[in-house]
């Protein structure tokens, strides 16, 4: 037997702080110079959320295993080198991105606005058509720290094909244990 596929899903969560004196950077997108959200890196709620989706629907271990806070090289890091990065190691393992979705979870900012330039850049990042992006923001309507407007979660999923030839799952990669514990940032 010839062709078919094996799919396999992963679901990524994160969330962070506002910290006054950092610009916020939401799917790649700066979308203010001021109250953004504290973290290690540029603290880009939505791209480790679909960072984690990915890693997780591989079968992969996660973005802090990748990606340490405890290493000073990925302080302030830019989100999407490291969202490259998770791509080339899910390809790697042959798999190759057949659609995301993410919500974003916040009272502000507004997300619909910045929408089509977030999945724009995060469709170039990954290598696929902005419709395989799926993204958009809601409210808990007051309720808890995102309602009190103390930060922004964001919740991803995202679903990976491998193609098959004859009937077996191709294997591009070796299995995760191939792989360097930590990914340095390519320069």
């Amino acid at each position: 037997m010839t062709g078919g596929s094996d799919f396999r899903v992963g679901l990524g969560t994160d969330a962070h702080r506002f910290a006054p004196d950092r610009p916020l950077v939401l799917g790649g997108v700066r979308v203010r110079d001021r109250d953004g959200l504290s973290g290690h890196s540029d603290a880009d709620v939505v791209a480790h959320a679909l960072m984690d989706a990915l890693l997780g629907a591989a079968g992969l271990e996660d973005i802090g295993h990748y990606f340490p806070d405890s290493d000073p090289a990925f302080a302030g890091a830019d989100s999407m080198r490291l969202l490259a990065r998770v791509a080339e190691l899910i390809a790697r393992e042959g798999w190759r991105v057949a659609n995301v979705d993410i919500v974003v979870v916040c009272e502000q900012p507004r997300i619909a606005p910045h929408r089509e330039a977030m999945r724009t850049r995060l469709a170039e990042v990954l290598s696929v058509a902005v419709d395989q992006i799926g993204l958009r923001g809601t409210t808990t309507e007051g309720m808890g720290f995102t309602g009190r407007q103390e930060g922004i979660v964001a919740q991803s999923v995202a679903l990976l094909e491998r193609p098959r030839v004859d009937g077996i799952a191709r294997d591009r990669g070796g299995s995760a244990t191939a792989h360097p514990t930590v990914l340095p940032l390519a320069t």
